[in-house]
């Protein structure tokens, strides 16, 4: 997004034994999951968060340990955004991230989620490398894994982000026809291997991305660590997210599980 820019312990353990079979015929097993089985904030094991307003010239302010933006409760987690005065803001919600509690390279990363339609609605699963701070970005990649924009609520985005050979900025994604993505749950999902990032709605594979593209002199931010973000943003007039309708507020944005596998 950055541009104009884990079921009780039982059934835990049987994914962990079963695993998941990709078509290919691979067998994985989870290795990281949330599956929102507690009530409260967030797992502060697993996840922090973004604070105040980070990117875009979003108008949301982005609240940290804060209920009203971000809670779990029965089996899920739910981001809400709110229009309400919040110290300088007008609007806030929440984004909560696995920087500095799990990073990620390669294996299977699946969120099963469900987005709410609403113009300036602009929820998402996405993950950047964990050099960030230090290469800036688009340097240390980005992969969307699911962006959705209340403007155009028949479809989502799946895309990486990053600089070529020149240093040049790119991207490349789909956004695949998907009819009424916001009216159930679906499972957004990456298999992420040394050599290409696959991308799928439910069992539908709809884009892959071949890592050579983003070969720069030999440092291609696909073969390093990421972090993965879940958040609810607002968008503004010239962003993805497009211009925000009030009447959508408060808006929600939920998610089942989170799980990783190897």
């Amino acid at each position: 997004m950055i541009n104009n820019i884990l079921w009780f312990a039982a059934a835990l353990t049987l994914f962990v034994t079963k695993g998941y079979t990709q078509s290919n015929g691979t067998h994985r097993k989870v290795i990281w999951a949330d599956e929102f089985n507690y009530s409260g904030l967030p797992d502060p094991k697993k996840w922090t968060y973004e604070e105040g307003f980070v990117r875009n010239k979003e108008p949301q302010y982005y609240t940290k340990q804060r209920l009203e933006n971000a809670y779990v409760a029965n089996g899920c987690l739910t981001i809400e955004a709110k229009k309400e005065k919040y110290k300088d803001a007008a609007y806030t919600s929440a984004s909560i991230i696995t920087l500095g509690k799990k990073h990620f390279k390669y294996g299977r990363i699946e969120v099963r989620a469900k987005v709410h339609k609403g113009r300036g609605g602009w929820p998402a699963i996405w993950m950047l490398g964990t050099n960030r701070s230090s290469v800036k970005w688009p340097h240390c990649g980005e992969i969307d894994i699911m962006e959705f924009v209340g403007k155009d609520s028949t479809q989502v985005y799946g895309t990486v982000h990053f600089a070529d050979s020149t240093n040049t900025y790119k991207y490349e994604g789909l956004k695949p026809i998907m009819g009424k993505p916001y009216e159930e749950f679906h499972v957004y999902a990456i298999d992420w291997n040394a050599d290409r990032i696959e991308f799928f709605y439910d069992d539908r594979k709809y884009f892959v991305f071949n890592l050579k593209h983003a070969d720069n002199h030999k440092n291609n931010p696909f073969r390093k660590d990421f972090y993965l973000l879940l958040n609810l943003a607002l968008g503004r007039e010239g962003t993805l997210g497009g211009p925000l309708d009030e009447k959508i507020l408060p808006l929600k944005y939920e998610v089942d599980y989170v799980r990783i596998y190897k």
